[in-house]
């Protein structure tokens, strides 16, 4: 993680980087986050990030809107070309006098962005064990927001059973990962569910579609019942710092060949040939 950080305006040490107690982040998770990769110094589909962060914001009526162009000049600065990175811009609703639901007059939002190192993920390569959960988080999953506890307590849940991802359920059928987009490998077909309400629209997972188009792998947005992905020949979950991870075991029980799979192989190849001619 670089040493200076970006907060309200201005770049400073991490360790002096401090917001006030009252900050509605802190009391009520009020506020939304966004996580951009950079590829040797270029944010990867920046426009896409900037257009989610848009809708998340309109999402929970807090009025902070500033261009591709002006976001990048706030993010510049703390970039390194010669590593992969990425950034973590967090905006919440501000300080307030006090502690009150309703929404404080006037508001001035609090602006954090800070830039790490991408660490490689091992399970990328080698595939990951996954759970199936119950779904249990709100109903405006769309929205990115601060507010995680829900996708924290179901995260730890997976790891408390030595899986790397939880895979949630609501209704018989599959919606995402606690922290990830959800693909499946049926009759040689990809598979994500559609977006809406009850998943994150993934940058990720819609370079993926696009991938799948220009390379002549059948996909489609539908619906995954549980059933389905029990008996799918291949699983991934995606995300923005972890990319595609295949996951050969699911509730104990081994998924498809028990690795990574071809169009998995295949997808990957052309995914890092994708970030490559970016950079």
């Amino acid at each position: 993680m670089s040493d200076t950080v970006y907060l309200n305006g201005e770049y400073l040490p991490l360790a002096d980087a401090k917001v006030s107690v009252l900050d509605r982040g802190f009391l009520f998770g009020d506020g939304v986050y966004e996580v951009i990769p950079v590829y040797a110094g270029r944010l990867f589909r920046f426009e896409d990030h900037v257009v989610r962060l848009n809708n998340s914001l309109s999402g929970i009526r807090l009025d902070l809107i500033k261009s591709a162009a002006e976001w990048q000049a706030i993010f510049q600065p703390m970039l390194d070309s010669s590593k992969d990175q990425y950034i973590y811009l967090q905006i919440t609703r501000g300080y307030a006098p006090k502690r009150d639901h309703g929404f404080p007059e006037p508001i001035v939002p609090t602006v954090f962005a800070m830039c790490s190192d991408i660490k490689p993920f091992a399970g990328r390569v080698s595939g990951v064990k996954a759970v199936t959960l119950d779904d249990t988080r709100w109903q405006m999953c769309h929205i990115k927001a601060t507010a995680l506890l829900a996708h924290l307590l179901l995260r730890q849940e997976a790891l408390d059973q030595d899986c790397a991802e939880a895979i949630l359920v609501k209704n018989g059928y599959v919606t995402e990962g606690a922290a990830s987009n959800l693909f499946v490998v049926i009759d040689d077909e990809l598979i994500t569910p559609s977006k809406s309400n009850e998943i994150l629209p993934g940058i990720t997972r819609d370079v993926i579609l696009e991938l799948a188009k220009t390379n002549q792998i059948p996909y489609r947005e539908d619906v995954i019942a549980l059933e389905a992905l029990e008996n799918a020949s291949e699983i991934w979950v995606t995300s923005s710092t972890r990319e595609i991870v295949p996951v050969i075991e699911l509730d104990g029980k081994m998924v498809g060949i028990g690795k990574p799979g071809p169009v998995y192989q295949k997808m990957d190849q052309v995914f890092q040939a994708y970030k490559q001619s970016l950079a």
